[in-house]
């Protein structure tokens, strides 16, 4: 292999590997600033001509793209993520930590009543679902996580869910949370 060689697979790599469209001069941050960038960003152009990718310039940047007449092919349908309100957050951390739970229960730890739409998008995103009704009167359904909430979140099981020794080292609790834990224990020894 030639320098030029070389040099062409290295820009391809960092082309490749870049979040964001590249300019000559950050290209030439990774692989040199003596490089030939631009008679690289040439022979790849020339190399990926006709071919499913193509790498393009758009105004002084650039990239790899999908080739125009092959984008069809990979359209889908995407969903829009949506940030997970509080109120959907506390209720799955409750889920997580105490499953199976009823929303009484849910509501009891809360010390607020929840609606019905905040468990309908726990249970669209996959993180939670029906696990059975207790037998008690009225017989409320509980909920439990599902596997891709496990996934998701990267745990093996729910044990490996941070307990709260770790929560505090974190900075994961609220201080006023944890002066009220301290008030708690003082009035305790008294």
């Amino acid at each position: 292999m030639t320098p030029q060689d070389d040099l062409g697979r290295a820009v391809e790599a960092v082309l490749f590997a870049a979040e964001a469209p590249l300019s000559v001069d950050e290209i030439k941050a990774h692989v040199g600033a003596e490089a030939d960038v631009r008679g690289a960003l040439a022979a790849l152009a020339a190399l990926y001509a006709g071919r499913g990718i193509e790498l393009v310039r758009r105004g002084e940047r650039w990239h790899f793209q999908t080739a125009a007449d092959l984008a069809h092919l990979l359209r889908r349908d995407r969903e829009e993520s949506r940030k997970l309100s509080r109120a959907g957050i506390e209720t799955l951390a409750i889920i997580a930590y105490h499953e199976p739970v009823t929303r009484a229960e849910i509501e009891a730890i809360r010390g607020v009543q929840i609606s019905k739409g905040t468990i309908d998008v726990l249970m669209e995103a996959g993180w939670v679902r029906p696990a059975g009704r207790r037998e008690v009167p009225g017989r409320p359904l509980t909920y439990a996580t599902t596997q891709g909430f496990l996934s998701h979140f990267g745990l093996a099981s729910r044990r490996d869910l941070p307990g709260i020794d770790d929560l505090k080292a974190a900075g994961l609790l609220d201080p006023a949370d944890l002066a009220l834990d301290v008030g708690e224990t003082v009035m305790e020894d008294e």
